[in-house]
Formats: C-alpha cells, sequence, structure tokens
C-alpha cells in the first residue's frame, strides 16, 4: 500500500455510524485509475517455489510457513459449512514480499465451531507504516468476532461492532510514537448458507458466478464521491499527491489503526451478503495483485486452476510478472455441492 508519513494530528471523535455500501452488480471500474502501466521491459526473475512441507490429516491441509521472508509461500486445506445444503469448500492462499523492502501483508484461514456449527473464517490485511497492525488483526480479529455475544443471531451487526472494539483496542495499546501504522482488511465469513464479505480499505472480494467476475466489495478510496463527502463532513480534507490522499498522507480512506487521521480514517466496515449456493469461488486479495489485475483476469486465472493453492501461487506469479511493485498476498476459496 502506497503512503507517506503522517504530519499532522487530529481531535479524536466517535467514527460515523456505519452504511449500507452501493450494490455491487458488475465488473466495472476494477482497475484502480492513476497506477503505472504494467512493467514489461524487464523479466521478472522466477518466483522460488515455497520451502514448506504439507501434512493432510482428515481432510485438511497444514502449511509449514516458510522460513526464507523472500520465498512465496502458500498452503490450503479443505472443510464443510452446513446450512439448509452443505457445502464442501477447499481454499489455498499464497503471500510473496516481491519488491517491497518488508513484507507488511498478514493473512488468516480458520476453521472453527461456534455455538456448535462450523464457521469459516478468511482475511487478508495488508499493512501500512509497517506489519504491526497487520499482525494485531490477524490474532485479533476474528477472535473478537466469533466471540461476539450476538455472532450467530445478527453476524452484521456482530461484525461491526468486532471491527469497532479491535480498531479501540489496537489503539489504546499502541506506541505513542508508532501512531502512523494501519491496515486495511479483506474478510470473508461461511456461516450456513451464506457468505458475509466485510472490507475496510483497498483490499478487495471478487467472486465467480457462471464465469463471470462479481465483486463482494468495493475500494475505499479518498476521491469515492461519499467517501470524500464523509472525511469533509468529519473537518478533514484530501488532496492530490501523487494520488488523492486524506490529508494528503494516507491513499485509502477507510483502515484499522492511523491514530493521526481518525477521525477522518474510520475502520467501520462495508458489508456484503451472498448466498453460496451458485458461487464457483471468491479471491480474497490485497491491492498488491488488483493493482495489475482486474476482477475479469483473476476470474479468468483461477477458472482454469482446479486447485485452490495452485490458483493463488498463479496469481501472484501473473501479479509479479505484470509489475506489482507491492506485496501480494490471495485467498481462493473454491465451493464444491454434495
Amino acid at each position: 500500500m502506497d503512503v507517506k508519513d503522517s504530519t499532522t494530528a487530529t481531535a479524536t471523535a466517535a467514527p460515523p455510524q456505519y452504511r449500507r455500501p452501493p450494490r455491487l452488480t458488475d465488473d466495472s471500474d476494477d482497475v484502480k485509475p492513476g497506477n503505472p502501466p504494467p512493467i514489461t521491459a524487464q523479466k521478472p526473475e522466477p518466483l522460488s517455489e515455497p520451502k514448506h512441507e504439507k501434512e493432510q490429516q482428515h481432510q485438511s491441509a497444514i502449511a509449514v510457513p516458510s522460513k526464507d521472508p523472500d520465498a512465496l509461500d502458500s498452503g490450503g486445506g479443505i472443510s464443510f459449512v452446513s446450512g439448509s445444503k452443505t457445502a464442501r469448500f477447499k481454499y489455498g492462499y499464497a503471500s510473496f514480499k516481491g519488491k517491497r523492502a518488508s513484507m507488511e501483508d498478514y493473512f488468516e484461514t480458520t476453521i472453527s465451531e461456534v455455538d456448535g456449527q462450523t464457521v469459516a473464517f478468511f482475511g487478508v490485511f495488508d499493512g501500512h507504516g509497517g506489519s504491526r497492525t497487520a499482525e494485531y488483526l490477524k490474532n485479533n480479529l476474528f477472535k473478537n468476532l466469533s466471540g461476539h455475544p450476538g455472532f450467530m443471531k445478527d453476524t452484521k451487526t456482530a461484525i461491526v461492532e468486532a471491527f469497532r472494539r479491535t480498531d479501540a483496542d489496537y489503539l489504546s495499546g499502541e506506541n505513542p510514537q508508532q501512531r502512523d501504522a494501519g491496515s486495511t482488511a479483506s474478510t470473508a465469513v461461511m456461516l450456513g448458507d451464506r457468505i458475509l464479505v466485510a472490507n475496510v480499505g483497498d483490499s478487495r472480494v471478487v467472486a465467480s458466478r457462471a464465469g463471470s467476475a462479481i465483486p463482494l466489495s468495493i475500494d475505499h478510496k479518498p476521491d469515492r464521491s461519499d467517501e470524500r463527502e464523509r472525511i469533509e463532513q468529519a473537518g478533514g480534507f484530501i488532496i492530490w499527491a501523487g494520488t488523492w490522499r486524506v490529508g494528503g498522507v494516507l491513499a485509502v480512506s477507510r483502515a484499522f489503526g492511523d491514530k493521526l487521521l481518525k477521525p477522518y480514517v474510520v475502520a467501520e466496515p462495508e458489508i456484503q451478503e451472498e448466498l453460496i449456493e451458485g458461487v464457483e469461488f471468491i479471491i480474497i486479495a490485497s491491492d498488491g495483485l488488483w493493482n495489475v489485475l482486474s476482477n475479469k483476469d483473476a476470474v479468468g486465472i483461477v477458472q482454469e486452476i482446479s486447485d485452490a493453492e495452485a490458483a493463488c501461487r498463479k496469481l501472484v506469479q501473473e501479479s509479479y510478472a505484470r509489475g506489482s511493485s507491492d506485496n501480494i498476498t490471495c485467498i481462493v476459496v473454491r465451493f464444491e455441492d454434495h
């Protein structure tokens, strides 16, 4: 994620209330404006194979993370969700530092039982100003959500409140000298017959239905008309500094952390609900992928590869080959009805 050092402090205030996101129905405007064209003049070095082993026990695969920070790390597994119709799904992930000096992406794939029902949690967290916010989200966001007393009865409200709590807890414990750190979060919860996507920032979730790319989140960018209005009503501003930035600093309008930019940059999620039935697969990825691949391109790549982990590796390799200059992390969840 592209970000400059924060330079101004602002008075804190309660974040604005959650508003329903615009309806997402097509694959339009899914490549970010203002990005440089893909780099083709120099052939990138091939990505190294991941240095890990996999063990499979009772229909689940466990990946041992690579000790080489420059290697492509990948893995995956198989699980079930039960609603009116039981659905089996395979999931894979891949994460690569790429051309950045350090790795600021984190991700989480968790299958757990909540009130006797199997629930799957998937998330990609893209840090800026360091990796500590993204790491905090990996360790705490889904724990706070699954532990919310209203999670099963009113999942959407539980998501909003868990996101708020996680952001508040992180900020209260943050080092005062590290107040410019933050992270986006793109998450998907599989519960019964539903997929609930909650997004903060410019990572993204895309589904495939009948071969078509269906966006399940919309990027939180400062020049989005409703985001600009929200920021200005809170007393903030956005300016052009290579790209549109909140306060001339941050290139996303919603994120966890970023204490110096509260209350303009908030961790209020926009939530999209989708029925699992009819969804072939979903892709959750950081902007290191979406900066160079359109929704349609990404779906087209995954359609040709039945193995979810292999599909993730291909997405990362293709993003790198097309000139992505950021960390690249993605998760693919492929559904199989039974």
